[in-house]
């Protein structure tokens, strides 16, 4: 019989579980990989480079199309460096509204990955259940932004704009009867603050359902169990970060190790994995999304419990860095001096550097700034969390089948605009 070689396969970038602009080559020796070698396509290139030319509140709506499922954690990291360098004190309604909208960005990626996981590995119906609860997500976006995914919402010194007292309405149309309407307006009639604590009660029912689809599920188990396993000291010594290192087995997470904003005051848990294999992972980040949901809890009663406590501003009064309100700026001729300046030069950032991460749903996401005291970053670098994760690519797929290749990818949760940047 002949000899049968290695041979070579291109997996990507034209393939739906390679999550973006992936191309993997495989070398294969029949259906098992004996290496694998990802080439990163060209997503989103040279972000850093175009900042360098933008002024600093130009540049903020990058953060957004970097990891394009968790808008506002991006965005988060980007603040707090401009605002370590700055010393700007941010008012606690405003970090309270930031921690609220991380962990609501956290469950919006969760429930992708978890969608799109579930896809790959062969799971069809956990996409559309998890795709039901996004919905409702970017209705919360929406109200408090305008926009669905890239909100440009958090601002230096605090957040765009306080919590909107009223919720968009469905209105009746010939698809929809208007009892139908009022159904799906139920939840509606309040202000954004009660659509958010309605919904946190409805969660955790939702996660059980994912949980009843997957987490017993034999197929499941045979496409996840064992796959991709990483040992503690693997994962230390490759920089994960996140559920992939909380999957191995070590409790780290930012919230809880450094915290910043209000987490300090958040009760929540972090969970870890025993076997650090995709189905870890798995467990690692459905227990996320339940933390995730109890300090959503946590911030809605604050915001909303004590009117002294809660009430305030919700960004900083330095109108050198924030814009005064439209009132002022329309009375009063030194306001109108301050918006034009801002707008049109933006803010003075004293020299030195800094670097800032947060807690973000895939790992460590860090923004380091460099400024040479312009209107504009002398030099900025992102720290993404993927891809120190993709580089372990070949080591966790090595010895498995192509198959395989495909929950490994899937457990990684790459989004490739922060890898490629």
């Amino acid at each position: 019989m002949a000899e049968i070689k290695n041979y070579t396969l291109n997996f990507g970038p034209q393939h739906p579980a390679a999550h973006g602009v992936l191309r993997l080559v495989l070398e294969l020796d029949g259906e098992v990989i004996q290496r694998a070698d990802p080439h990163i396509g060209l997503l989103h290139r040279a972000t850093e480079k175009l900042i360098e030319t933008k002024t600093y509140i130009q540049s903020l709506p990058y953060m957004d199309r970097l990891d394009y499922v968790s808008m506002m954690c991006n965005e988060h990291a980007y603040c707090l460096a401009i605002e370590k360098l700055m010393e700007l004190e941010v008012p606690l309604r405003a970090q309270y509204i930031r921690v609220m909208f991380s962990e609501i960005t956290r469950l919006l990626n969760h429930l992708l990955w978890l969608g799109a996981h579930g896809l790959d590995c062969g799971a069809m119906n956990i996409l559309i259940y998890c795709f039901r609860e996004r919905e409702d997500l970017f209705d919360m976006y929406e109200a408090v932004s305008g926009a669905r995914m890239h909100a440009a919402y958090f601002r230096p010194g605090g957040v765009y704009r306080d919590l909107p007292d009223t919720m968009p309405q469905y209105k009746v149309s010939k698809v929809k009867n208007q009892r139908a309407i009022d159904r799906l307006n139920d939840n509606r009639s309040g202000t954004l603050l009660d659509f958010i604590e309605d919904f946190t009660k409805r969660f955790p029912g939702y996660v059980d359902e994912y949980e009843t689809l997957l987490t017993d599920n034999r197929i499941w188990k045979q496409r996840t169990v064992g796959i991709g396993v990483v040992t503690p000291e693997r994962a230390l010594n490759l920089g994960f970060t996140g559920p992939m290192l909380r999957g191995s087995g070590i409790e780290w997470d930012l919230r809880k190790k450094q915290p910043y904003e209000v987490y300090q005051h958040m009760e929540f848990d972090i969970p870890v994995g025993r076997t650090g294999d995709c189905y870890d992972r798995y467990l690692v980040r459905i227990e996320e999304m339940r933390q995730s949901n109890r300090i959503i809890q946590q911030c809605v009663k604050w915001l909303r419990e004590d009117s002294a406590k809660g009430a305030g501003p919700v960004i900083t009064d330095n109108h050198k860095v924030a814009a005064p309100d439209r009132e002022s700026m329309k009375t009063n001729m030194e306001e109108l001096i301050h918006h034009f300046k801002l707008f049109s030069e933006g803010f003075r950032v004293p020299e030195g550097e800094a670097y800032a991460a947060v807690e973000h749903p895939k790992g460590e996401f860090g923004i380091y700034i460099v400024s040479d005291g312009a209107n504009k970053p002398y030099r900025l670098k992102i720290r993404p969390p993927g891809f120190a994760h993709l580089a372990a690519m070949d080591e966790m797929s090595r010895g498995h089948m192509i198959a395989d290749a495909v929950a490994v990818i899937g457990t990684m949760d790459i989004v490739f605009g922060e890898i490629d940047r």
